[in-house]
């Protein structure tokens, strides 16, 4: 019997969101097979790193600052328990929107136009924007999941409340091209064999974006597989798995993407650690391959103690 440790919670503005992840993962876990053990970051780090030599491995249902942004992973490093995450660089990497999107351009992954803007910067920021991206832009931390302090703007007025906004959770920000299309989600599993789960589409509100609060409402549909041509899914599959190569990621990832009509698929954002509440896509992609929960947990656990025995065989 395996010993894990679910760790949940933590610090972040996703915390409620990990902590109800986490539960369900507690809820999914078969017992015969694990011996589980939950742990909150936010006040169990000393018992982690006391029962660190007794444990296999640790699910790592973290969102966020401190969780999913290589904080936890380097702890877990030093401490040698294996996880199902990235590692430090990838789970960086993937945290920054800024960095990610530099490199989806070196492996030339289409992306959305935008300008970077540090604090000091938003005097510049109508300028650059009317300049190099036009309206409406989306202005988002460089440094958040979930949509958290993403706002939609159409001019100087909503510009300035949206700055304000994101500069509560961050010294940058990323301003782009607003895209309009299908907004579709794709699931990679797998270390060096990569396997690409069927497409989410997803279908916001009436006069909304998949926001923190659509994402979490239950208000938005989400359709598995996606009503896409299978010519279309197959490049936004592959342009999945090259982002999760292209970040370094290792045990799983989606990528969000817009299906422009003009443009194509535009990948917007790769999450390290997806959601897994019931409602959450990656679940949802893994249920149309035919996956339950549960065997979608076991397959991140094997693939979790695969890369740590080719960690240490290397």
């Amino acid at each position: 019997m395996l010993t894990i440790a679910v760790l949940s919670g933590g610090t972040s503005g996703e915390r409620e969101i990990s902590l109800q992840s986490g539960a369900e993962v507690l809820a999914a876990l078969d017992p015969r097979r694990y011996k589980v053990i939950a742990l909150d970051p936010r006040v169990d780090l000393a018992r982690l790193v006391e029962l660190a030599p007794s444990l296999d491995m640790a699910l790592v249902i973290m969102h966020g600052r401190g969780g999913e942004d290589g904080c936890l992973q380097g702890l877990l490093d030093l401490l040698g328990v294996p996880y199902q995450c990235s590692g430090v660089l990838g789970c960086a990497l993937a945290m920054n929107k800024v960095l990610s999107k530099v490199i989806y351009r070196t492996k030339e992954l289409p992306v959305a136009a935008d300008i970077v803007l540090h604090r000091g910067q938003v005097a510049q920021a109508e300028h650059l924007i009317s300049t190099h991206l036009g309206w409406p832009a989306v202005v988002k931390p460089a440094n958040e999941g979930s949509s958290l302090g993403v706002s939609i703007v159409h001019n100087e007025q909503e510009l300035t409340a949206a700055l304000e906004l994101a500069f509560t959770l961050d010294e940058l920000i990323l301003v782009e091209e607003f895209l309009n299309g299908l907004e579709v989600t794709a699931a990679v599993l797998g270390n060096r064999d990569l396997w690409a789960l069927p497409l989410v589409e997803i279908v916001p509100p009436p006069r909304s974006f998949f926001d923190f609060t659509a994402k979490y409402s239950g208000l938005s549909q989400e359709i598995c597989p996606a009503r896409i041509s299978g010519r279309t899914g197959e490049l936004i599959q592959d342009m999945a798995i090259r982002a999760h190569q292209a970040l370094q990621l290792k045990g799983y990832s989606r990528s969000d993407f817009i299906l422009h009509a003009d443009k194509g698929p535009i990948l917007l954002e790769t999450n390290p650690i997806p959601g897994m509440t019931a409602g959450s896509l990656l679940p949802l992609a893994a249920r149309s391959a035919g996956l339950s929960f549960s065997q979608l947990l076991d397959k991140l656990i094997e693939l979790a103690l695969e890369s740590e025995t080719g960690a240490k065989r290397g």
